[in-house]
């Protein structure tokens, strides 16, 4: 979101971010391209979001506004949409389906649909979500793809985090997984594959299974793995330029993109992720640029750690290919573009 609105702001787009906090904070922050607006989060139901003060403060912004760029899902945010009769031109960036609260989406459906109906334009961070997503399908017809970008002048110099000592502790060739440890990452089944390789494993990244993996790997007696929880921005561009290959497990379809396999590319690391249909596949070729591996199958993440560990000329050139791919239709500058573009051309339409 940062470098998004960074971005189309040195386009000459003024920019206004509207967001919840936990935390009293400042309620108008200048960001140093754009202004952030937070409003005190209240209420928090099925990882979704609530604030009465979020209405007549989205009100007066999108007054102001001639666009308004709606991030999916929030579903508290499709009501305020409805409630203050928002009638600019609107686009939504869905990032990902729904789909651990199946109970709740029954309910949620008839309002999500008219909320995408609505809206002027859809865009959608992989054409691999886009065909695969049930919900997309209705709205092909004004969906478009625009992959989500990153900056590699944001991530601090390699140097900075002293690479060299990451290689002192762990090896000179080490798998490297970077996220929050969620359910959904597949990170269970990375340990699995681990048991028995001596291949060493890095997990950088904390999150609510933490302590249940921590006693798998316990379990498994897997003295190759290191659970690193947070780590600078500083030493985790080192991690990402030591490591050997990134490992990107995640089995559901929760995982929409994977912005840990693009930074991997980033880097030109060889990558190994799961083929759940979303984004990472799209930033991941298999054969190309690492390998893919059928979703929560051990085994086989196994082997793809064995065949990039003994291939190691086959593994830098992926490595390569990752780079260029990045660099091709990963970039920062090439997504703020496209979003800047469709602005304009969404504004003009409508006069």
């Amino acid at each position: 979101m940062d470098t998004l609105a960074q971005g189309t702001a040195r386009l000459g787009i003024d920019v206004d971010v509207l967001a919840l906090s936990r935390n009293p904070v400042p309620a108008t922050t200048d960001m140093g391209g754009y202004r952030l607006h937070r409003s005190q989060l209240v209420l928090e139901v099925a990882s979704t979001g609530m604030s009465l003060s979020v209405i007549p403060r989205f009100a007066a912004l999108a007054r102001q506004a001639d666009l308004i760029h709606y991030h999916f899902p929030w579903p508290f945010m499709d009501l305020v949409h409805f409630m203050t009769r928002m009638k600019k031109p609107s686009v939504v960036t869905y990032h990902s389906d729904i789909v651990r609260q199946r109970g709740l989406m029954r309910l949620y459906r008839p309002l999500m649909n008219r909320f995408l109906a609505d809206a002027t334009h859809i865009v959608a961070t992989s054409p691999n979500y886009l065909e695969t997503s049930q919900v997309l399908a209705d709205f092909k017809a004004k969906t478009s793809v625009i992959p989500i970008g990153v900056d590699r002048h944001a991530y601090p110099a390699a140097e900075a985090g002293n690479g060299a000592e990451w290689r002192q502790r762990f090896g000179p060739r080490f798998f490297l997984f970077v996220g929050v440890l969620r359910y959904y990452k597949g990170l269970h089944i990375l340990l699995e594959a681990a048991q028995g390789t001596g291949y060493p494993v890095v997990i950088v990244g904390a999150g609510p299974i933490e302590s249940e993996l921590r006693v798998q790997a316990a379990q498994l007696g897997l003295t190759n793995v290191h659970f690193l929880g947070y780590v600078s921005e500083a030493d985790k561009a080192a991690l990402l330029a030591a490591c050997y290959a990134v490992v990107f497990p995640s089995h559901l379809r929760s995982e929409a993109f994977g912005v840990s396999l693009l930074e991997g590319a980033m880097y030109g690391k060889p990558m190994i992720s799961s083929e759940i249909g979303t984004g990472t596949t799209y930033v991941n070729i298999g054969g190309e640029t690492g390998l893919v591996v059928p979703p929560a199958d051990a085994c086989a993440l196994r082997q793809a750690m064995l065949h990039l560990w003994e291939h190691p000329d086959q593994a830098a050139e992926m490595g390569q290919r990752a780079h260029a791919r990045y660099l091709s239709h990963f970039t920062a500058d090439k997504m703020c573009k496209s979003y800047a573009d469709l602005y304009e051309r969404l504004v003009e339409s409508r006069g």
